[in-house]
């Protein structure tokens, strides 16, 4: 049977009067990095519950994982993106959604699944993502939001 998860691609936009040469360059993306197996970072996500849709699954593993709560973000409405890959020879899939913090300096509370948390511009959220599928979605996100600039 297949796995599946959902989560949030979460970024924020840095604050007016940073410098910033080109469209972009203002945005930065939320990585948590796991306290468990290789420590790989990634956006907030998990498993889907029993009787719940994919949707909440995403909002409920971010509150739990990066204390973020709907309140905090809005949902970007157009971008939808499903990656599929295989871990320990089984299929998973996993669907983010992308969402805008409303406040820059909201904090990230951090649960026991993750050891650390960084906001990063595209470039090195794609160096720390290591997957080269959560890279695509990561660079696949930044040109949607270039493109709505």
């Amino acid at each position: 049977m297949a796995l599946r998860a959902c989560g949030l691609i979460i970024y924020r936009r840095l604050q007016a009067g940073s410098p910033s040469s080109k469209v972009g360059d203002n945005i930065e993306y939320l990585l948590l990095q796991t306290s468990y197996g290789t420590h790989h970072w990634t956006p907030p996500k998990g498993h889907v519950d029993p009787g719940e849709d994919d949707l909440q699954t995403a909002l409920r593993e971010t509150q739990e994982e990066a204390g973020l709560s709907s309140s905090h973000f809005t949902l970007i409405e157009g971008f939808k993106k499903e990656l599929q890959y295989v871990v320990r020879n089984k299929p998973k899939t996993v669907v983010y959604w992308l969402a805008e913090m409303n406040d820059y300096n909201t904090e990230v509370k951090l649960s026991h699944e993750h050891q650390d948390f960084r906001w990063l511009k595209l470039e090195e959220a794609c160096k720390c993502a290591e997957f080269k599928e959560m890279q695509a979605a990561f660079r696949d996100v930044h040109q949607f939001l270039c493109s709505k600039a």
